[in-house]
């Protein structure tokens, strides 16, 4: 009897599965078409009917973050239903469908689905470029040769004009031309000075010259706050995922399985070494102050009674810590997975933060530079990095658990720094040479 019921349970869920994947078209269009007419209200609400622009100057800037926030959410969610809409229908097949019909399954009528996903391309259509190409695109800076061009299209003409930026690298392709032709290039009848001044008159001499200022003014801001907010993303929702996962995730599952007495201890030999060590000099202790209190001598039974209570403690410290090892390493695998999930689901927040970086970083003066490249070789590959690498390993195999190996420390200190010198020295000849070559100059000054 109980049998039967419970393989008519088994028969009644698996029919509710067939039957949600045979509406599967009808639900992914339904959230599609949704999702568009949501979009659609913003519009009419808000915008006048026009379309969703986050460059207007109708709303502040919160307001217009938020607006461009709901408006990336709805168009991911109708992207994404349609591919399943459009999925589902390519594996439903004849049988699937006559299948739908003996189970009652209403499908809408051709008409009605061409109508919605007319409806949709409609409203979707004006944003073709939003989720990819307008966050990174609308905030790359514009190197400075660019102003040279006679012919800029739509899409560059949202780029901020940021003068401090160094010429585009040239590829191998550029590398290929001839000399002369290199020469043709980069030389002209008037020096790059008089050209500067010329075009930067024809700037100011501009009248829609304010209006540029402002919107490059929102545009640069607008970048900061995107940057500042995925750099503190990338560090506070690691940290989070590790501490949350290691209170109610991994901390329980870690302590049931370690709660019996007969749980080994010590993971490694170091923690038992470092146990005896303690209970030793508690010894000692416990006899140097019996000594000079001129009190009574402890009886052998009284010293025996301190140094069992005192390695039951000593022995609880450390099955916390090893049990803390243990629910480090599974913690640190779901940090690396929510720091992996969160660089693939934000390419276009990577976009921004590097040209925010490159920003940063090519408008320092060469003195800067040169005084930043001493300081982080100097920290990892100077006279003294052994020793910060020799702490930092150590640390990293105390928060894991594992016995500190000496040989495999020393290998990597005299193999890894090595390594990274050779690429800061190339990095130095190959690129920063090219652009800065003034600062690679100063940071030779300033080295010797």
């Amino acid at each position: 009897m109980k049998n039967s019921v419970f393989s008519q349970k088994i028969y009644s869920f698996l029919l509710a599965t067939y039957r949600w994947y045979l509406q599967t078209p009808e639900r992914s269009l339904h959230e599609a078409y949704d999702a568009a007419l949501k979009i659609k209200e913003i519009e009419d609400k808000h915008f006048n009917g026009n379309k969703i622009d986050i460059d207007s100057a109708m709303y502040s800037n919160s307001v217009m973050d938020y607006f461009e926030s709901d408006l990336k959410k709805l168009l991911k969610i109708a992207r994404m239903r349609l591919t399943e809409f459009k999925a589902s229908r390519w594996f439903l097949n004849e049988e699937n469908q006559k299948a739908a019909q003996k189970a009652d399954i209403q499908h809408l009528s051709p008409s009605l689905v061409l109508e919605k996903l007319n409806f949709i391309d409609q409203v979707t259509s004006k944003y073709t470029n939003i989720s990819d190409q307008t966050t990174s695109k609308a905030l790359v800076v514009r190197p400075p040769n660019i102003a040279s061009n006679s012919v800029i299209s739509d899409d560059d003409s949202l780029l901020v004009n940021t003068p401090t930026l160094p010429p585009k690298i040239p590829n191998r392709d550029s590398d290929k031309k001839p000399k002369s032709k290199l020469k043709a290039d980069t030389m002209g009848v008037l020096p790059r000075s008089i050209l500067s001044t010329i075009s930067r008159l024809q700037v100011e001499l501009d009248p829609n010259s304010e209006q540029d200022v402002i919107q490059t003014f929102r545009q640069t801001q607008r970048r900061t706050i995107i940057s500042i907010r995925f750099i503190l993303l990338l560090i506070i929702i690691p940290l989070l995922t590790h501490q949350i996962a290691k209170a109610f995730v991994v901390g329980p599952i870690i302590d049931r399985f370690r709660s019996s007495e007969q749980m080994q201890i010590f993971l490694n030999s170091e923690m038992e070494e470092e146990a005896l060590v303690e209970l030793q000099r508690f010894e000692e202790r416990l006899k140097f102050e019996n000594l000079i209190i001129k009190a009574p001598p402890l009886l052998p039974e009284q010293i025996e009674t301190e140094m069992k209570n005192k390695a039951i403690e000593i022995s609880e410290e450390f099955r916390r810590e090893s049990s803390n090892a243990i629910k480090n390493v599974f913690a640190d695998v779901f940090s690396v997975v929510a720091f992996i999930w969160l660089l693939l689901v934000s390419k276009s927040s990577i976009a921004v933060i590097k040209d925010f970086f490159d920003h940063i970083v090519y408008g320092l003066s060469d003195s800067a530079k040169a005084f930043i490249i001493i300081l982080f070789t100097d920290i990892f590959v100077g006279f003294h990095s052994p020793h910060g690498w020799e702490v930092l390993l150590e640390g990293v195999s105390r928060h894991w658990g594992l016995p500190a190996n000496r040989d495999f420390i020393f290998l990597f200190i005299a193999t890894f720094p090595v390594i990274l010198d050779t690429i800061f020295k190339y990095w130095i000849f190959r690129y920063l040479n090219r652009i800065s070559p003034s600062a690679v100059a100063t940071y030779r000054n300033m080295n010797e």
